[in-house]
């Protein structure tokens, strides 16, 4: 019986530090599972900041997007404006190029009309001159015909 007892004791001294040892593990493995949940919750905080920054990141992103696409929108239109005021501005030089030319045909008619103007003046004068010089002698041949009439009459008179 004692021997039956030293048996008994000595398993259950191996039970006990088997015990012991498997508590112990127990322990450990509980710590290493606290361990774990903290970290997986510091995981999942980071995460979660992480996410949140995106978020925001991505509403950031949207709104620039958005500014981005209105002022992409403005810039069309205002190249639209810019691109009519182009034709337009092509169109008055092309109207002011033939203008200009309408101008030196204009010109040069002007002048073709001035050298005309100017023979005709001088061929007036000329004939303004024979004309005066005409008169003259029209009228020297009229005050000599008068004087004539005043001899035939004082002639007439002194018979």
């Amino acid at each position: 019986l004692k021997e039956e007892n030293a048996v008994l004791r000595s398993k259950i001294n191996k039970l006990q530090i088997l015990s012991e040892t498997q508590a112990e593990k127990l322990r450990k493995l509980e710590k290493k599972l606290e361990e774990n949940k903290i970290k997986e919750e510091k995981e999942a905080q980071d995460l979660e900041a992480m996410v949140q920054h995106v978020e925001q990141n991505l509403q950031l992103m949207t709104k620039r997007a958005a500014k981005a696409e209105n002022s992409a929108a403005k810039l069309r239109q205002e190249n639209a404006q810019l691109q009519a005021e182009l034709r337009n501005c092509r169109l008055e030089e092309a109207a002011l190029r033939a203008g200009q030319a309408g101008l030196a045909a204009a010109k040069q008619n002007a002048e073709v009309a001035l050298q005309h103007l100017l023979r005709v003046t001088t061929s007036s004068r000329a004939s303004i001159r024979q004309l005066m010089s005409g008169a003259e002698s029209l009228q020297l041949i009229a005050d000599l015909l008068k004087s004539i009439d005043r001899i035939s009459e004082v002639s007439e008179d002194g018979q």
